[in-house]
């Protein structure tokens, strides 16, 4: 029978436990509690669907009694909380838990059980966590309550989750009576104040850690809802192929399977057996697409159950004592273990012996099952996830969001969005937002799914969004008129489009090290500002902002384009350091908000002065492998980066490297760079040597080059790399203007030491920027001419007040003044 054990333990150290009359608190560590009150005086050890692991290491603690029986009080006080129970049934007035350190509220420094909070955000409030979906929402919708808040306290209930037993099967809690006043409580207090890193560890110690999934999934996928045939699908990723725009999933909707049905027996929506008329022979269609370097996902809809029109009918009516004569359907049931037996041996392993790779689970049917408090969608994703790791597999699924826990289940299906700019615009937020329940693999419809309309800046922001986000799946609905393939869009967007698209995979390394981060370490890979900037009131005014990985800064742009000037902007929040567009190179000093103004081939994507981001230099390789070739971008400055990969299998061991650099700047405005490139964690790769190809980001010339490896100085290439000035598909075509230094072939296990003497930055030509955007706009010549004299003869504050005695756009006017403080690499 079909095991959904994962071995992990539940139960606190019985040293943490307090136990007083119908009541149990836990003190999982100084700022993370338990508390437990049952009627019946019975409580939970076991896991379940949200918690799992109870075994944190115990932090000092004292205990204070008084009174006996249902009168008895408790006091509990940690390094940081001091807890207060009064006795009976947890109220208002029997519990409370007060903040002794890193209160961050003057008027809420205590919690109290049943008590509401303003919820005013981004002034005070809870910071939420995800939605279940985001189908046919049209902008916004609303968010469930996550474990960070501004006030330092957030509750995790888990009164009414359903137990798994040691075999990882589902149970229901045990019985409390009906009167409401004597209901069970099982909840977690979260009272880290502003630490959040500290709340999302305890987290995910409690709930599980984020899983490592495949390092294919982090490419482009391909997904629509269309009856495709084995042929029109094959040239489809052929021609994407031909276009060199990089995908490394293929997405197979509904109509893989039959949809045609007797209406006797319902609709078309669930179906298991392969349509002939469009996949004759579906081994040979599955292989010819792993031959292409493509992992493969098929729809399935399994609320119908199976019925006689099935292929796997007859074996599937028969493990469950249906006579297969009688034609009678097997209904859906995944509270039955002998229902999910069947349903995974008979439906869906013959179809990965195919070569399916892993389920889109797309569940649109409702929340219950036999077992009282049993979602069947958290079931099927558990179920799934769990069995996809069969046979030394590193498991994957694709489903939708149900409830805290399922960070473990990725990746996340957020649904059928409207093409609107407000979906495009609630989308980053919603995203960044899941982060503060761990819920960091979302993948959205990028471009939207259905209704309305054509919009080619919208679909171009879209398809640039989804390239920074976790997951960038090109989706649409059955509509002639939706689907996303570049070309459709015209020779500028499809331009476009295909560079951001090629920039994605070469953005694997980064993203890949990020998941390992997500996995080992509960930082988000897409996360809010205020992950990494608790204190700072202007991390939490920027809601649609969000740091990706170690040292990218994403501040997306939602918005259309100002109509002359053919502009788009956004407000971003800078932290302290410097930080450069990637795409522009303009550098801008942080510690502030500036508005930043970007024409459609543009996107906000800023790096941290000092980071060293690893590309893959060749992104038309295969996405599932660590790159032959890497392009290690420098953001001149100081600071250390990192380069996790693995060797890709079910449990790997992370081979971490550690990339340090330093800089300093001489007298005469040149500067020394060292990078000093290390292994610091892990098993040796194996890999042998690889190419190593390092862009000085901004740089224009250097004086003198030295690389040493094991002690022998090697001969360096020199190389300007970046922007339009790169012919081809390499991973430098978008960014900006770098200088190209080729390593040769370096086995990265050695490590090495590169030294910079005398490097000069590239001069910024305010002129030659400000005419690019003032020969764009749709103004007046006049006004052109009066602007770009101001820029040609005055700097600073003086060329701010003449910039505001021409009648120019605001955005226009804006971007002049953005052109004109932009700084070069230091």
């Amino acid at each position: 029978m079909f095991s959904l054990s994962d071995g992990r333990p539940a139960p606190a150290d019985p040293s943490a436990v307090v136990t007083g009359h119908h009541v149990r608190f836990t003190v999982l560590t100084s700022r993370l509690l338990r508390l437990e009150h049952s009627p019946t005086g019975e409580f939970v050890d076991e896991r379940t669907q949200a918690v799992v692991d109870r075994a944190f290491e115990v932090p000092p603690f004292t205990v204070t009694r008084s009174g006996e029986g249902a009168d008895e009080r408790l006091e509990i006080v940690t390094e940081h909380l001091h807890l207060h129970y009064a006795g009976g049934p947890f109220t208002s007035s029997s519990l409370s838990v007060t903040l002794l350190k890193d209160a961050s509220d003057a008027h809420y420094s205590a919690w109290r059980f049943g008590q509401t909070y303003p919820q005013d955000l981004p002034h005070r409030g809870n910071l939420l966590g995800t939605a279940r979906t985001l189908d046919e929402v049209d902008g916004a919708t609303e968010l469930e309550q996550g474990i960070l808040a501004t006030y330092g306290f957030a509750v995790l209930d888990d009164s009414s989750s359903v137990l798994l037993d040691a075999d990882g099967w589902v149970a229901p809690r045990p019985a409390s009576p009906a009167q409401a006043d004597h209901a069970s409580h099982d909840l977690y207090l979260f009272a880290h104040g502003r630490d959040f890193a500290a709340a999302l560890r305890d987290y995910h110690h409690l709930t599980g850690p984020t899983p490592l999934i495949p390092r294919y999934t982090l490419g482009n996928w391909w997904s629509r809802y269309w009856p495709y045939t084995e042929t029109t699908y094959l040239e489809l990723m052929d021609r994407f192929r031909d276009e060199a725009i990089p995908l490394s999933v293929a997405v197979i909707d509904m109509d893989w399977h039959l949809t045609d049905v007797d209406p006797e027996i319902g609709t078309g929506w669930t179906g298991y057996t392969w349509n002939r008329d469009l996949f004759p022979e579906p081994s040979r269609f599955l292989d010819a697409l792993h031959e292409r370097g493509l992992a493969v996902t098929l729809n399935t809809h399994p609320a119908d159950g199976v019925r006689r029109h099935e292929d796997a009918y007859p074996a599937m009516a028969q493990a469950l004592g249906i006579d297969p004569a009688s034609g009678v359907g097997v209904a859906f049931d995944v509270a039955s273990r002998e229902f999910v037996d069947a349903y995974l041996r008979l439906l869906h392993h013959p179809l990965e012996e195919e070569g399916v790779d892993f389920w889109w689970l797309d569940w649109q049917s409702g929340g219950t099952t036999a077992i009282p408090g049993l979602d069947p969608l958290w079931m099927l994703n558990h179920i799934h996830f769990t069995d996809s790791a069969r046979q030394g597999r590193r498991p994957l699924t694709f489903s939708r969001y149900a409830g805290l826990g399922s960070h473990r289940y990725p990746v996340g299906f957020s649904g059928d969005t409207i093409i609107t700019w407000a979906s495009l615009d609630f989308q980053p937020y919603f995203t960044a937002t899941a982060a503060n329940v761990g819920y960091t693999w979302w993948s959205h419809d990028v471009g939207g799914h259905m209704f309305g309309a054509r919009d080619v800046e919208l679909a171009t922001r879209w398809v640039q969004l989804g390239v920074f986000s976790p997951i960038n799946r090109l989706h649409s609905s059955a509509s002639a008129f939706t689907s996303k393939e570049p070309w459709t869009f015209g020779p500028r967007a499809e331009a476009i489009m295909g560079r951001y698209l090629r920039l994605r995979h070469a953005l694997i390394p980064v993203l890949y090290t990020a998941a390992w981060a997500a996995h080992t370490d509960a930082i988000a890979v897409v996360r809010p500002m205020y992950h990494d900037h608790p204190r700072t009131p202007e991390a939490f005014r920027v809601p649609n902002q969000a740091m990706i990985g170690e040292h990218l800064l994403l501040a997306p742009i939602t918005t259309p384009e100002e109509p002359t000037s053919h502009l788009a902007s956004v407000d971003a929040w800078l932290p302290e350091g410097s930080w450069t567009d990637l795409v522009t190179g303009a550098r801008y000093d942080g510690g502030r908000t500036v508005r930043l103004h970007r024409p459609l081939e543009r996107y906000p994507v800023l790096a941290r002065g000092g980071a060293v981001l690893p590309l893959a230099a060749d992104p038309l390789a295969d996405a599932a492998a660590r790159p032959d070739t890497l392009a290690l971008r420098v953001i001149p400055g100081t600071g250390v980066s990192r380069l996790v990969e693995d060797d890709g299998s079910a449990a790997p061991e992370a081979e971490v490297t550690e990339i340090r650099q330093t800089l300093s700047t001489d007298d005469d405005g040149g500067a020394r760079l060292e990078l000093t490139l290390t292994r610091v964690g892990g098993p040796a790769t194996g890999a042998g040597p690889r190419g190593v190809l390092v862009d000085l980001a901004g740089v224009a010339s250097v004086g003198g080059v030295e690389l040493e490896v094991d002690g022998e100085v090697r001969a360096v290439v020199q190389d300007p790399v970046g922007g339009e000035a790169v012919a081809g598909p390499v991973a430098g075509e978008l960014l900006a203007p770098a200088l190209r230094l080729d390593l040769g072939r370096l086995d990265l296990d050695a490590g090495f030491v590169l030294t910079v003497t005398g490097a000069r930055a590239i001069e910024r030509d305010v002129v030659a920027d400000a005419f690019g955007l003032l020969e764009a706009a749709e103004i007046a010549f006049v006004d052109k001419e009066r602007a770009w004299h101001a820029v040609r003869t005055l700097e600073g504050l003086a060329l701010v007040q003449e910039l505001a005695t021409v009648p120019l756009p605001v955005p226009l006017r804006d971007a002049l003044v953005e052109v004109a403080a932009a700084r070069s690499a230091w």
